[in-house]
């Protein structure tokens, strides 16, 4: 099994100390920043901002990878791309054409990937994933943090770990990353998960406890 890649998500970060929060992470051992940015229209929700995300890419050492639940995000890659980011995950169902955006992330010099929502099917995106390094599989509703995992998407996971290999990419996991998901799908060879309040952020806990927690236990 390869390592395990952990990544803060920092809609649930403390935005009143945020430089202190992202040094935190990182000593703590944080292998990178996950920033959810919400347009309210492909989602019911707003978050994060542009100038958030500019000064966490400023400020972090470790990659940010940018998840898009926006609509036309073709039309906003160049902005991602000079604001720092080094992954960028979309939505299919965002737009006509999601095959021309992740030909555009790549360009752009980023990682492209998409985002599979639970109620999005292996088959509806069989044809991109010859085109990129990472499937997010969200185990919850995207738009709001703290949800419960559906485990419907168990299905799902293990058709696309059958195939990352024959297709080149590897699976990530977004949507309640609980310690019990972690230890029993990690094994099975999902490569990285996005770390939340289920596991990470306000647990009264150090940073670095949990994740040693986390690492010693797979």
């Amino acid at each position: 099994m390869k390592d395990v890649l952990f990544s803060a998500s920092m809609m649930c970060a403390n935005y009143g100390h945020l430089e202190t929060e992202i040094r935190s992470l990182e000593t703590a051992g944080i292998d990178s920043f996950h920033v959810d940015i919400m347009d309210g229209h492909f989602v019911h929700n707003f978050a994060m901002g542009l100038y958030e995300l500019k000064y966490i890419c400023r400020t972090a050492k470790k990659n940010v990878e940018c998840h898009l639940m926006i609509t036309d995000p073709y039309n906003y890659i160049d902005t991602f791309a000079d604001a720092g980011v080094d992954v960028v995950y979309i939505h299919p169902e965002s737009e006509y054409q999601p095959s021309a955006t992740i030909e555009k992330i790549q360009n752009a010099g980023m990682i492209p990937g998409i985002a599979i929502n639970p109620g999005t099917s292996v088959e509806t995106i069989t044809e991109l994933l010859k085109i990129v390094g990472r499937v997010l599989v969200m185990c919850v509703n995207p738009g709001n943090a703290g949800q419960i995992y559906l485990p419907f998407v168990h299905d799902k996971i293990c058709k696309l770990l059958d195939m990352q290999k024959e297709y080149g990419f590897e699976v990530y996991w977004d949507g309640h990353g609980s310690v019990e998901n972690i230890r029993k799908y990690a094994p099975l060879g999902v490569r990285g998960f996005v770390l939340g309040s289920a596991t990470l952020f306000g647990k009264g806990r150090g940073y670095g406890e949990i994740l040693s927690e986390l690492r010693n236990g797979l």
